[in-house]
């Protein structure tokens, strides 16, 4: 992935944000044309850089693209937001997109059947520790019924060589275009463009009121 300079950020800022985010998309090149496939994973750092342990459903046929072509890309996105010009405090600006994103690449392989339980389980675990209520655990399906939706997913581990952040949120801009840029896209009623203007001023260390 190319970053600019101004937009780099540290490896661990990019592997929080993947331990965070939880959601993205897995490419694998193929034998022709890449795949695709969009999924919620768990990321872990370790001495080799991280494991992401995900899963796809059976009748996916990325899987066996997977197993024959192992070297894979998943990407990691956040909020992301346009950015009109006419908002910067200083003239002669252009419009621009501004977001965050995160690549990390790694060798995948089919994980154990054995190994499922426990990896639905600890997925499933994260994201209900975002809500407000009380967690739900595999133990409410019918086991039958849970070996027969576990028979219908395959699970893959990925073992990350390299991980790659691009926080592009207008750092190179002045405070007056940033401050105006802020402000522009505060004026909004979309979500990701208000969320892009806390991580911008955030990105600056400015407090928001």
């Amino acid at each position: 992935m190319y970053v600019h300079p101004a937009f780099k950020t540290d490896i661990e800022t990019s592997k929080a944000f993947l331990a965070e985010r939880g959601f993205g998309t897995l490419i694998v090149p193929g034998p022709g044309t890449p795949v695709a496939v969009h999924v919620p994973f768990l990321f872990q750092t370790n001495e080799r850089g991280g494991l992401i342990e995900l899963h796809v459903a059976r009748a996916n046929p990325i899987h066996e693209v997977v197993a024959a072509h192992p070297q894979v890309l998943l990407v990691c996105t956040g909020p992301d937001a346009y950015v009109s010009p006419d908002w910067y405090g200083s003239p002669n600006q252009v419009p621009t997109w501004n977001y965050i994103a995160v690549h990390a690449t790694g060798r995948a392989q089919l994980m154990e059947k054995d190994w499922l339980p426990a990896h639905l389980d600890r997925l499933s675990a994260k994201f209900e520790a975002w809500l407000r209520k009380m967690p739900w655990t595999s133990e409410k399906v019918d086991p039958h019924r849970l070996a027969a939706m576990m028979n219908a997913i395959v699970g893959l581990t990925i073992e990350v060589d390299t991980v790659e952040g691009n926080w592009k949120l207008g750092q190179h801009k002045g405070l007056s275009d940033h401050q105006g840029a802020v402000a522009g896209l505060r004026t909004t009623t979309d979500p990701a463009s208000i969320a892009v203007a806390a991580l911008m001023d955030r990105e600056r260390g400015i407090t928001s009121c």
